[in-house]
Formats: C-alpha cells, structure tokens, sequence
C-alpha cells in the first residue's frame, strides 16, 4: 500500500523481504531476462524465443502469451514488465508482413529502455533439428565476436556489448577446465550477423593438455540488420557508473608490468651494517681489547719547505 508521499511501507514481513530484494545493491546479483512473443509470431520465432530461453534458464522469464507490444513505437509495457519481474535484459519476438520472423534484443537501465537492436531470421536451425547432446542448464558460455565491423562501426560495437550483456552468463572467480563446455560465436559479415553453438569436446591427445573439438549443439541464427535505437552519450556513461563502494582499492606499491607479474615495492629503515650478526666463524670472532670502532686515522701534518 502506497504512503501519502508516494514511499511504499510493508505491512507484513513477507512483503518487507520483497522490497528489500528490489532495493538498490552496491553489488548487484546475475541479470535475468524476459522473453516475451509479440501479437503476431510465426512458428520460427517462437521456437527461436523456446531455444534461446533453453540458453538462459535458470536466469530467464518466458511469456507464454501474446502481448500486443510495439518497442520502437511504445516502450512503457516492457518497462511495466520490467518491473514486474525485475529483469533487465529482454528479447522480444514478432512476426509481420514488412518484418517478417523478427527479434529485437534490448536492455533497460531504471526500468527504461537504454539499448534495442532489430535483427531479422534469414535462416534458423533449432536445438530438436540438431539433435546432440546439450550442455548442462546454467553453464557459462564462452562468447567469440569476429568481424571488422565489431571493432570499426559504432553500432556493431554497441551490438556486440549488448550481446555480451545478454549471453555472459553469471560472474565467477574460476573457471575449471571441464567448465569450459559451451560456445557461442558471433560473426559480422556484409550487414548480417551469424550466430552459431557449439559444445566444446575434450579428447585424448596423449599428453596433458586435451585435444579440443568444437560439435555444433545449436541453435544457428542467420540475422539481417534492421532498426535500432541506442541511448545518447550521456546516459550510456550514466549506466556505466559505479559507486565508490564498488570500485577496488588501489593498493599503494603494488604495480604489474608488461606479462602480469604482481610487483611490489618495500620501505624499511636504513641498517646499522657495523651491529649486524654475521656467520659465526673462528677467523670472526673478535679478541679481547679489541675496539669495535675503527678510529680515524691521524691528520697528516703540514708540508713545510725547508
């Protein structure tokens, strides 16, 4: 229930937990995605939107139901499902006579849309075409971009960090090798972007180090280039900020050269080289009426000429 000022006070413990999920976090936990079917939608795109939700599970949400939504035109029901399900990630699919087996892969930042690509389906393999063995759910892919327009065109680089922000999969601190199963390849091509799946197989090479053969898993997109509508300078810069809190502490005289080498730097007192212990021998050990402490020798007297 609403207060007079417009903040929303719990009245039962259930509801405080909720509200306290939704908070704002100085760390914030794996995105999820809404995947939602337009009005219209052909057989290829609700297979395509089945496929890529079998990609995200368990970190995704899939709208069984037709929704009457336009992004390009309004965007106030996803940014109304976006709250709902507080997922900043979606994917939305539809299906017309101008635009035919369409997706539109986008991002919200507070609830509004920041990013949105159009990409069209020239040609669609699905997961039951293939009919391999799948990777476990959950599993984190290894993402590859190819291409020069991923590194030379502003909107490609602006796909492919969406594309990034969509498929990385939750954040680890290690990864084991058996880990490294999942493969998900993007290439820029002549305005078309290819995605392809596969499932990393390790065989016996006869030494440590296992062979590495790639098994195509599925599924396999052929995208055109249609609309998009990126955010303005500002905002993007705006999305990218960190608190102070979340930012690491730079330590002081710790550096890294050029390979990775962790270096560090030590301040210590100047030493007293005459109070320090040496190896004790014979040949050092000091007599009696010995001085510790060398004398000067003696001025030389002044030159006179006779």
């Amino acid at each position: 229930m609403a207060h007079r000022d417009g903040i929303v006070k719990a009245k039962t413990r259930r509801s405080k937990r909720f509200l306290q999920s939704r908070e704002p976090k100085l760390i914030e936990g794996q995105k999820s995605s809404m995947i939602i079917r337009g009005g219209n939608s052909s057989e290829t795109v609700s297979q395509a939107l089945k496929d890529v939700y079998a990609l995200k599970k368990p970190n995704a949400v899939l709208y069984k139901r037709k929704n009457m939504v336009r992004p390009f035109d309004d965007s106030t029901a996803l940014e109304f499902f976006s709250k709902k399900s507080d997922c900043s990630l979606f994917l939305f699919g539809s299906h017309n006579k101008k635009r035919p087996n369409n997706l539109i892969f986008g991002r919200m930042f507070d609830f509004h849309v920041l990013d949105m690509f159009e990409l069209g389906i020239e040609r669609f393999v699905s997961l039951r075409d293939v009919k391999m063995d799948t990777c476990p759910e959950g599993t984190k892919p290894m993402l590859v971009f190819s291409g020069e327009l991923f590194e030379t065109d502003r909107e490609h680089q602006r796909l492919r960090n969406l594309l990034t922000d969509f498929f990385c999969g939750p954040r680890v601190s290690a990864v084991r090798l058996a880990g490294l199963e999942h493969v998900l390849h993007f290439t820029a091509l002549e305005g078309r972007i290819y995605m392809r799946s596969y499932k990393v197989l390790l065989k016996k090479s006869g030494c440590r180090t296992p062979r590495i053969q790639l098994q195509d898993m599925g599924p396999s997109f052929d995208f055109i280039m249609r609309r998009s509508h990126m955010a303005s300078d500002d905002l993007y810069r705006t999305a990218h900020k960190q608190p102070r809190g979340a930012k690491p502490k730079k330590k002081k005289n710790i550096s890294h050269d050029a390979f990775g080498t962790r270096l560090g730097r030590l301040h210590m007192q100047k030493q007293d080289l005459d109070k320090l212990q040496t190896r004790k021998m014979k040949g050092l050990r000091k007599r009696r009426g010995e001085k510790t402490t060398t004398e000067t020798p003696a001025a030389k007297a002044p030159r006179t000429d006779e």
